[in-house]
């Protein structure tokens, strides 16, 4: 394969794009997420066709969903209850990530922050997949990405 048949990327403002770019994106997002099930869901709420999908969907992503292998930080609050942190690093070690570092406040109220910092080099999930997981794990009162 020569230089020239590298795949070229490029980094375009969302509103300039075409919809059907952005409608293959939100039903990407509402089958990672798990607000649909099937792809025949995702494109009827999108109001796309499912060839269209197919066409596009490996070939249009959020900027975020590019870039494996950063250093993503994720910020938790998780009740203060034994082995909630252990059910939220299984997550992580089950999906691949590599996490880096850890910090946890001493728990008030009944609940704790936790933030961990990881490296999604190997990880079958995108960042975003991974908060999903996260929220849905009792005891886990909130998960958002922090950084990456």
């Amino acid at each position: 394969m020569t230089e020239t048949d590298q795949p070229r990327f490029y980094l375009v403002q969302a509103d300039m794009l075409p919809e059907i770019f952005l409608k293959v994106v939100r039903a990407r997002e509402l089958l990672n997420t798990g607000e649909v099930k099937t792809v025949s869901e995702a494109v009827a709420q999108v109001g796309i066709s499912r060839s269209a999908f197919y066409k596009y969907k490996d070939s249009v992503m959020p900027f975020r969903d590019m870039t494996r292998g950063r250093i993503f930080t994720f910020n938790t609050m998780l009740r203060d209850k034994m082995g909630i942190l252990s059910s939220v690093l299984s997550i992580f070690a089950g999906v691949g990530a590599n996490i880096l570092t850890i910090n946890q406040n001493i728990p008030s109220d009944g609940v704790a922050l936790v933030t961990i910092s990881a490296r999604l080099d190997h990880a079958d999930v995108t960042p975003d997949e991974l908060v999903v997981r996260m929220r849905e794990t009792d005891g886990v009162v909130s998960a958002e990405l922090l950084a990456g």
